[in-house]
């Protein structure tokens, strides 16, 4: 019989709630999301869960909304990932620390360096979470008067990763001999220049820091269009997605896991987490409630803004009471889109509907006791419908303290979730091995 499979668990911190009416839940913390004493008391409860990862999204903007939704957003803030990640790792020592860098707007050299740094600091717990950013709002921060093309980005994403990679690879693990007696500090023939020269970078190297704990940091990455799935395939070790039912969610992973093996990989280095909101309850009808309350704080201004946002076209003038006009393509996020579609289809919901859906949180969500949550998560997982998920949490800090305290016991219980860490790094959590040095291969 083939051994039994276990859920991996991240947990999706920027914002430390994805729902629009979180901050304003009672006994929630407003400021949750810019303080640091809060996320502190956050990541170690869910080192107490053994949750594989504290995952740090991340915009490179305020985001794309009008002011009157924007006013009421707890997103308009928050930290650098790579400076409250270092912060964090202080403060834990197994939990795997996930941040979000973006290949359009930054370098491949900086990037390479600081995910390499954060994983010497926590001794192994980083992960990288490659992004090609849609929001048109960042390009005006990077000096561009529009978002590049989406392939274009997918192209740049595709060696942008081939230069970090390479970069990580700079030196074998074994350079630094530090030999006091003959003064040598590093061996120069374990040393490698990269001089790397393609369409879109043109870098040197080597990389001047030793070669990170964990070989690589772990490869994430979010997105489900067509080239975010390829990319994936090719790249990435955990792959984020959005999906809103377990027959899409098997679809997804079928399709995703069958390009892993084409690619010449195997699919258990490729572990899939869809996120999910989970608001747990004593009863069934419990959080039922709470998540109706929670969904009763969301403003009409945030609701459309949201669907502006999930369509990539502005939705204000769309007639609230009637269906979803059609909707033309335009370079924001393809999967976002193709999502929000789909759910008005599938529900025939009203543009007014629709929008109040995405305005608190449209994706997939387990509301439920920790039985009935435990239940379906069991089930995605035996069926192939995901390796784990990346939970949201309906409020902080009681919704995440309902998942730690109730949940997890659960999942353990049913031997399906972790009851200690297996090892210190962040590859040792996912059952990822360590990738061999392109360079040094006997290193």
């Amino acid at each position: 019989m083939p051994a039994q499979r276990h859920l991996h668990l991240g947990a999706f911190m920027r914002p430390v709630s994805i729902h629009t009416g979180a901050w304003r839940y009672p006994g929630a913390f407003p400021d949750a999301n810019f303080n640091i004493a809060h996320l502190r008391r956050f990541i170690r409860k869910l080192e107490d869960g053994k949750f594989d990862a504290f995952f740090m999204a991340d915009h490179l903007a305020v985001l794309n909304m009008p002011i009157e939704a924007l006013k009421r957003s707890h997103t308009v803030t928050s930290f650098e990932p790579f400076t409250l990640l270092s912060a964090l790792a202080g403060a834990t020592e197994r939990i795997g620390l996930v941040g979000t860098a973006s290949t359009t707007f930054d370098a491949p050299f900086h990037i390479a360096r600081r995910f390499a740094s954060l994983d010497h600091i926590s001794g192994g717990r980083a992960g990288w979470n490659i992004v090609t950013t849609s929001n048109p709002d960042a390009a005006l921060n990077f000096g561009q008067d529009e978002q590049m093309e989406h392939a274009a980005r997918y192209r740049r994403a595709r060696e942008f990763y081939e230069v970090v990679t390479g970069l990580w690879d700079s030196f074998a693990d074994d350079a630094f001999v530090r030999d006091t007696a003959s003064g040598l500090y590093f061996d120069p023939e374990r040393m490698h220049v990269l001089d790397h020269k393609g369409e879109h970078f043109s870098v040197r190297g080597p990389l001047n820091i030793a070669r990170p704990v964990q070989g690589w940091p772990v490869i994430v990455q979010a997105g489900a269009s067509d080239d975010g799935r390829q990319l994936a395939a090719e790249t990435a070790e955990v792959v984020f997605t959005a999906v809103n039912s377990i027959e899409a969610g098997r679809a997804f992973y079928a399709d995703v896991k069958a390009r892993v093996e084409k690619a010449g990989r195997s699919r258990d280095h490729l572990k899939i987490l869809p996120g999910a909101l989970v608001v747990v309850g004593d009863s069934l009808d419990e959080a039922r409630e709470i998540r109706a309350r929670l969904d009763g704080l969301v403003h009409e201004a945030s609701a459309i803004a949201a669907l502006s946002i999930a369509l990539g076209v502005d939705a204000s003038g769309f007639d609230p009471d009637g269906p979803l006009p059609e909707i033309p393509p335009t370079n924001a996020s393809k999967s976002g889109r193709e999502r929000a579609i789909a759910l008005a289809k599938a529900e025939n919901l009203t543009v007014r509907q629709l929008a109040q859906r995405l305005g608190g949180y449209g994706g997939l969500s387990f509301v439920g006791t920790p039985q009935t949550i435990a239940d379906a998560m069991e089930e995605w997982l035996v069926t192939e419908g995901s390796d784990g998920f990346n939970i949201m949490f309906p409020f902080v800090p009681e919704g995440l303290d309902a998942f730690v305290d109730k949940v997890v016991p659960e999942l353990q219980r049913r031997g399906i979730f972790r009851r200690d860490y297996e090892g210190t790094t962040l590859r040792e959590h996912l059952g990822l091995p360590r990738p061999p040095n392109r360079f040094f291969p006997s290193a």
